[in-house]
């Protein structure tokens, strides 16, 4: 068995990257691209590598050459690489692609080396890797029969979105007998290069080959194994996640992005909190009607977002403000109120940062609970107090009733209180614990809530956010520091639309409570762990003995692809604690397995 590599493209997308080398020469966390490559070949025993040079190609035969004695290497150039497509690189190693079966590969894939070795222990002769169609996949797609025939190769003019869920993805791995390649590949390729020319794709040949009947193409499916298409600047950072050489890096470089996780689709999120109930599937389908025309019209103005959001909480509009995400509003609120503020720590990390001047305090119970009395005594030496109820990350929630006293007492003495009710929904009281209410607003000029659309509802790449007050002085500040087109068109077709849909929220609330219930006597069995209730959806969990959270954090992502949230270090906490996101039932018995086979296997227990 041989290896044939085709390396001759320059890599344009990449820039300046490639200017002076070749594209499998790009770095991945410290290694180059053919570097992995070749280490793959000779762990899957092959000795002999074709490789299909051309852009920079002195350098790389010289890099190969020098780092792998132990292959041989038959070195093919292509001095036209500059003007013609793989197809032409392929045609020139026609030759020796006759003397003995090849894997025929692309230089620009990262891949783990199992995949090749179910490549080759497989007897089918005549075989592509493929993979199911994910949503960062570009490129050739094929049709597969219940055989794993492949029965159409589909390029990218005729993709059709309709058929995804039929779509593999061709890896450009691929395995060929000398016979099928002698009889059959190379008489193709040379009659296609000879009537059309060289400026194609070589898998355009297997494409009019798939049609033949004496030619099977069989697939080979990967189950899970990792790889990665290296194109873009982009495509290097994503790769750098997928293949990082430790957990800590893998860990860093994944908690970096703070989102984007579609392109990891392996990726199991108990991280970010997000209501796994809605929205419905029926709301879903309601917008992917309008997509077209959201995609290509202008969202309204600031005015009419506060009016659909009026609406949809029953305040009146010059009451609410609608921001692109609670984010941008807690951003802006923090040049608007009053310094400084008082919040109870740990919280969430967005009013630490944006707020500068603040006076905190941490809660004296070991269970990170603190009551109204704590809040009061925060209220007296602050300006402005900042409530987030249930509070992230410990779940600590202080009743409606109490609220109200609270907001009676600061209302008495001239404070202003920001209340961040963005997890209140999930509550006990649910929505009923609600602050934003008209009467409420109007009652207390010196409250101002807070609530991100993304989290209860379920919609965090919408980057919805609301902040209802009747502080007239302090909404006018707000408003003035947004632009005229804060949130998208889909952000506010999903706002004009969500009246429609309450009930399916109150309904997706009463499932996450539920579920909560459940989750929580299944983490409660786990001996290494202390749970602290919550009212959010989320736990806050203390890690017993000598169980690290970065350790399992780390392992938990390294060995099962879940991301949780290590809260050690994070702003008043001591110890090791982490916050696991409640999602639906199936996703968390999964996790709960998960968890238990890392503290199984993590060190120093």
């Amino acid at each position: 068995m041989q290896a044939l590599i085709l390396a001759a493209g320059v890599g344009r997308r990449l820039g300046h990257i490639t200017k002076d080398k070749p594209k499998c020469m790009v770095e991945i966390n410290g290694e180059t691209i053919i570097e992995r490559t070749l280490r793959n070949l000779e762990k899957a025993g092959v000795e002999r590598v074709i490789l299909v040079t051309g852009h920079a190609a002195e350098r790389l035969e010289s890099f190969v050459s020098g780092k792998f004695k132990n292959l041989n290497f038959v070195f093919v150039r292509n001095s036209e690489y500059y003007k013609t497509n793989n197809i032409y690189s392929l045609y020139l190693a026609r030759d020796l692609l006759e003397e003995d079966n090849t894997l025929l590969m692309e230089s620009d894939i990262l891949f783990e080396g199992k995949i090749l070795q179910r490549l080759l222990k497989d007897r089918r002769e005549v075989l592509a890797v493929v993979d199911k169609y994910q949503s960062w996949m570009d490129g050739t797609v094929v049709k597969l029969d219940e055989e794993d025939n492949i029965v159409a190769f589909i390029p990218k003019e005729f993709f059709s979105y309709e058929e995804v869920d039929e779509y593999y993805k061709t890896v450009n791995i691929y395995k060929f007998s000398k016979e099928f390649l002698k009889e059959i590949y190379i008489p193709f390729l040379e009659a296609y290069i000879n009537s059309v020319g060289k400026n194609e794709y070589y898998e355009i040949v297997l494409r009019v080959i798939s049609f033949l009947e004496r030619a099977k193409i069989k697939a080979l499916k990967l189950k899970g194994e990792r790889w990665y298409e290296i194109d873009t600047p982009q495509d290097i950072e994503n790769a750098e996640c997928i293949f990082a050489p430790s957990p800590p890096v893998k860990l860093r470089k994944i908690s970096e992005r703070y989102g984007g996780y579609w392109r990891f689709p392996f990726l199991k999120d108990f991280c970010y909190l997000v209501n796994p109930y809605f929205p419905p599937r029926k709301m879903e389908e309601e917008m992917k009607t309008y997509f077209g025309e959201l995609l290509r019209s202008y969202p309204s103005t600031l005015r009419v977002q506060n009016l659909l959001a009026s609406l949809m909480v029953d305040v009146d509009e010059q009451n609410i403000v609608v921001g692109n995400g609670a984010s941008e509003l807690i951003s802006a609120l923090s040049e608007a109120v009053d310094n400084p503020a008082g919040v109870m720590i740990p919280t969430f990390n967005e009013y630490i940062s944006r707020f500068g001047n603040l006076i905190t305090k941490r809660p004296k119970k070991e269970d990170f609970r603190y009551t109204i009395e704590d809040l009061e005594e925060l209220l007296f030496r602050s300006k402005t107090l900042i409530l987030i109820n249930p509070d992230n990350p410990s779940g600590n929630y202080i009743p409606f009733h109490e609220l109200i006293e609270l907001l009676e007492i600061s209302l008495r003495k001239g404070k202003t209180v920001i209340v961040d009710e963005s997890f209140v929904d999930f509550s006990s009281e649910g929505h009923k614990a609600s602050l934003i209410k008209r009467e409420i607003i109007e009652s207390f000029p010196n409250l101002i809530v807070l609530k991100s659309i993304s989290k209860s509802f379920g919609v965090p790449g919408l980057r919805l956010g609301i902040l209802a007050s009747s502080n007239k002085g302090i909404l006018e500040k707000v408003r003035k520091s947004l632009p005229v087109w804060n949130i998208n068109s889909f952000a506010e077709f999903f706002l004009q639309i969500f009246p429609k849909y309450i009930e399916d929220f109150w309904k997706s609330c009463k499932k996450v409570r539920k579920e909560r219930r459940r989750f929580f006597q299944k983490l409660k069995q786990l001996p290494f762990l202390e749970v602290f209730p919550s009212e959010a959806n989320f736990f806050m969990c203390k890690l017993k003995g000598n169980v690290k959270a970065k350790e399992i954090t780390e392992k938990l992502l390294w060995e099962k692809e879940i991301l949780i949230k290590d809260l050690s270090g994070k702003i008043g906490i001591k110890g090791e604690f982490i916050r696991i996101a409640v999602k639906d039932k199936e996703e968390n018995d999964y996790f709960v397995k998960a968890l238990k086979d890392v503290y199984s296997n993590t060190s120093n227990l």
